[in-house]
This record gives C-alpha cells, structure tokens and sequence, in this order.
C-alpha cells in the first residue's frame, strides 16, 4: 500500500494512526500542502477532492477520506478493532470521532486557514482566535462525553477511531496555543495514547517529510 499525506495533516495523521495499531506496512508518499503539491497535476490526478489522505492499495484503487480508509481498514484488518462490537458502542465512537473529523476540523484546516487570510483579510490575532474558537467549542463537548463514561482511552481500555481523531487534533491545538487547561479527561485520554508504539510512530516529528 501506498498513504499519500502530510506530516501535518492530522487526517494524514488519522490514517497513519490506525495503520501502525494494526501493524500494516505502506510505502509513505510525501504530498507538501503548504507548497500546493496536492493542486500539481499528477498529484491532482489522484484524489477528486484534491486532499490528503489518499491510500493506495496494491491493485491501483485509491481510497479517500480519512474516515473511510480508517472503516475499509478495520473491515479487511479486524485486529485489533478499532470500533466496538457492540452497536451503541460503535455509535459513541463514531461520535466521539465526528465531533473532531466533522465539527473542529473542517472549520480549522488549511485550505480554510488560507481562505480566512488572504480571501477574508483576516489577520493573524483573527486567525488564531476562529481556530481557538472551534477547538475549545468541539472539545469541551468531547469533555462531556468522557465524564459520562470514563475509561482509560475514548471508549474502553483499548484505543479505537475515537482516539485516531483525537490525538492528531490535539496535536494542532498546541501548536496554536489553544487551553487546554480544562479537559483533563480528554488529555488524560491523550497521554495514554501517546504511550502506544503506534502513536508515537504516527506523530508527524516522526515522518520521512518532517525536516
């Protein structure tokens, strides 16, 4: 397989997550979305959306969407599971992962960064406010949620697609200086996950296009 992504990208970071918890090997395949490498022609050829993730598979057919590479890979690689057996357990983890990949996410990625900055004429105290903004809203409900049922990651004593959305943003909300100060159950979540192999080798300081 081939994971078309970017060290930063935490969708790109979503699917490299779930990946080394299942212990599957693929050919890492750089794609610099500062550098607009996704808009260069062959590049552009492999995904409608123009967007990074894109998992290549060893027949040429491509997947896209973090999510869905994440289900196609739970599906074709059961173990360990990163969704429960249970239905209503499979139904919390899927929105505990949507209140990140759905809600947070689409508001504070980079396409729509730039569209703020140079399209809107917002400034960099502006910028960093909208992003601010989003974070703490998504992640004060992803808050709530782990007080209703506490476990030692998202759901359960096992990480699941939850936590593979979870920690890449995160990730981004410290690189914007977001407080975090008042989700303790929600860091708690995220320093046990980032005391897993799989997230460590995930985390973008550990990418070939880190440098």
């Amino acid at each position: 397989m081939k994971l078309y992504n970017y060290f930063r990208s935490s969708a790109s970071f979503r699917v490299r997550t779930a990946l080394q918890l299942k212990g599957l090997a693929y050919e890492y395949v750089p794609v610099h979305l500062v550098k607009g490498e996704q808009r260069d022609p062959a590049l552009a050829a492999l995904a409608a959306e123009h967007l990074v993730p894109v998992l290549e598979l060893e027949d040429g057919r491509r997947l896209t969407q973090s999510m869905a590479i994440i289900e196609y890979l739970d599906e074709t690689h059961p173990q360990p599971a990163l969704l429960p057996r249970d239905a209503v357990g499979r139904a919390r983890v899927r929105a505990l992962a949507q209140i990140v990949a759905c809600e947070v996410h689409p508001l504070n990625n980079l396409r729509v960064l730039k569209y703020l900055v140079h399209e809107l004429k917002a400034d960099e105290p502006a910028k960093n406010a909208w992003y601010r903004h989003w974070v703490d809203l998504g992640l004060q409900a992803y808050e709530a949620h782990l007080a209703e049922q506490p476990g030692a990651f998202s759901h359960g004593d096992a990480p699941t697609l939850a936590d593979c959305c979870l920690v890449p943003q995160i990730f981004n909300a410290q690189r914007f200086d977001c407080d975090l100060s008042g989700l303790p159950r929600t860091m708690a979540v995220f320093d046990a996950c980032m005391k897993l192999p799989a997230f460590q080798r995930a985390q973008p300081s550990a990418c070939p296009d880190a440098a």
